[in-house]
This record gives structure tokens, C-alpha cells and sequence, in this order.
């Protein structure tokens, strides 16, 4: 997990710190040039909170855990526990890490502030109907929240967490 700044986007997305701020805008910008909207830090019904949630233009659901240093990789083992709400799961990190310490079941991209590439795609499971209907309105919900309060100097409401 990363440090996430105070400050915010100028659309209201949580903004992470160091070298973990580059992997995650070149994953948005990767998902974005593959037509998936993108958010940060993103709270699961669970408590979890992804670094990076996305949806794309079919519905179909992506998870990314962005991760700094292998110290980062070591230390935090809950990736499993996005599964369910997800439909594909990858890594993202930088050109240095070391790509063979990553779980094979789990997509893996490489990226820095420019953009990415996907290594390795990620083991396919889709969501169930309700699940997916649940998970995707939360999304949106959670997007029009932070869009909402892009313009105040002080987030004060707690964001909903995705169902």
C-alpha cells in the first residue's frame, strides 16, 4: 500500500505519493487508451481498498494493485481478497521490480508516468449478474461523489464503499 497525499486530483481521485504516484498514472493512462475508466483508491465492502479500479466499456471489471518495491510485495499478501469483485486482477509496477516474484494466476503490467504495458493478462473470472450490477453502481457512485466535491478545498463526507 501506498501513501495517499491529502491534496486530490482536480477530479477528486485520491493522489498516492513517490514512486508509487508514476505506476499508478501509467496504468490510468494505459486504461484509459484501452477505453476503461479509472479510479484511486477505491474502499471495498470488505474494507480493502484497491489502488486502482476500473470499468470498462462492456462492464467488465478490473482490480489493479500497484506495487513500488518488492519490500511493498513482500509485506502485503491480501491481493486474494479482490476477487470478488472483479472480473480480471493484474499488478502493476515498474521496469525495475522483479516481474518472477509475482503470482502467476494474476495479470501483471509494467508501468511508469507515461503509460504501460500488460505483460501478462490476468486470469479471467467473471462476476456474477449481482454482483457486477452491485459493483458498478457503487462505481459510479463513488466517481459522481468525488466529481461532486472536485472543486471544495476539503473532503468532508466518507465515500461509499463498492458493494
Amino acid at each position: 500500500m501506498f501513501n495517499v497525499s491529502p491534496v486530490s486530483q482536480p477530479f477528486g481521485d485520491p493522489v498516492p505519493n513517490g514512486r508509487a504516484a508514476e505506476i499508478v498514472r501509467g496504468a490510468q493512462r494505459m486504461l484509459a487508451e484501452l477505453g476503461l475508466a479509472s479510479l484511486t483508491e477505491v474502499t471495498l465492502a470488505s474494507g480493502r481498498r484497491a489502488d486502482v479500479m476500473a470499468v470498462g466499456p462492456k462492464g467488465d471489471i478490473v482490480i489493479i494493485e500497484v506495487k513500488s518495491c518488492l519490500q511493498d510485495f513482500a509485506a502485503d499478501q491480501k491481493w486474494p481478497e479482490y476477487a470478488p469483485y472483479c472480473d480480471r486482477f493484474y499488478f502493476a509496477v515498474d521496469c525495475d521490480f522483479p516481474k518472477e516474484r509475482t503470482p502467476e494466476e494474476a495479470g501483471l503490467m509494467v508501468c511508469d508516468r507515461f503509460g504501460g504495458a500488460i505483460l501478462r493478462e490476468a486470469v479471467v473470472a467473471p462476476l456474477n449478474a449481482a454482483r457486477r450490477k452491485a459493483v458498478t453502481l457503487s462505481f459510479a457512485r463513488l466517481a459522481a461523489a468525488r466529481l461532486m466535491r472536485a472543486g471544495e478545498p476539503v473532503h468532508t463526507a466518507a465515500e461509499p464503499a463498492i458493494d
